[in-house]
């Protein structure tokens, strides 16, 4: 009897042909699966709705302005001296004798180097008009002024005196000023009430419109107002001895304009 090699079974003859379609079945799934589109795994997904953006709320716009006064414990003095000679050497000589008993003066009065500036110095010349319309040099004037502080109010009126006692007829007094040598504090307190000055405008408004006072979006503050200088009559400064000031009181002003929400 001739032997049966295992190819040539029924059995064997099927085995092959299945297995291989059984591997080809099983690759052809995966190909096909990894080659799906993403899309194809969430069906009926569709992009958000766009954010609708919320409007703007409403703001008032105010100024609020705040005041505070103190007593000056600074007079800053504007003096000076002038000289008129014929010639511009002989003008300011005169002007510089004049100024150094203007300085030797102050000193005399406790006032400190530190507390005495040059504030303009000059030489000019002075015309005059002739009989026939033409305009002639006829000398030169030299002047020279100077700002003091006067640390010491109540001693200013006595230092003014003093001033034009040492320079005569050459003595200049243009001017005083009262003020504080440290506003610091007199500044905070003005503009602590401009700021509630500025709150208090923008709740009444809030009110009046039938909101309610939001967050506070912006705050510019302007510059603060100094009081200028009180100008003191050569009349008065030829007095002699101390002359009379009134100090007053210093007033500080500031302003802030101040944007708020209304909810």
């Amino acid at each position: 009897m001739t032997p049966r090699h295992s190819h040539d079974l029924p059995g064997a003859r099927l085995a092959g042909p299945l297995r291989t379609l059984a591997v080809g079945a099983a690759l052809g799934g995966v190909l096909l699966g990894a080659a799906a589109p993403a899309s194809a795994a969430a069906p009926g997904v569709t992009a958000p709705a766009a954010a609708v953006r919320a409007p703007a709320p409403a703001t008032v716009t105010v100024t609020g302005s705040g005041r505070a006064a103190a007593a000056p414990d600074l007079a800053v003095l504007s003096v000076g001296v002038e000289a008129t000679r014929k010639t511009a050497k002989e003008a300011l000589a005169a002007q510089n004798t004049a100024a150094k008993a203007l300085v030797d003066a102050l000193h005399a009065q406790g006032v400190a180097d530190r507390d005495i500036r040059t504030e303009s110095l000059s030489l000019s010349p002075v015309y005059a008009q002739s009989t026939e319309g033409e305009s002639k040099v006829t000398g030169y004037q030299a002047g020279q002024t100077f700002a003091v502080k006067v640390r010491d109010i109540d001693r200013a009126g006595q230092v003014i005196g003093a001033v034009n006692d040492a320079t005569g007829d050459a003595g200049r007094i243009n001017g005083v000023v009262f003020d504080v040598s440290d506003p610091t504090a007199l500044r905070a307190t003005a503009r602590e009430a401009a700021h509630r000055d500025a709150h208090d405008k923008a709740a009444q408004h809030a009110r009046l419109s039938g909101h309610r006072l939001g967050r506070l979006v912006s705050l510019t503050e302007g510059e603060s107002v100094r009081p200028g200088p009180a100008a003191v009559p050569s009349a008065v400064a030829d007095g002699g001895e101390a002359v009379p000031l009134a100090p007053g009181e210093i007033e500080e002003h500031v302003t802030v304009t101040a944007v708020y929400e209304l909810i």
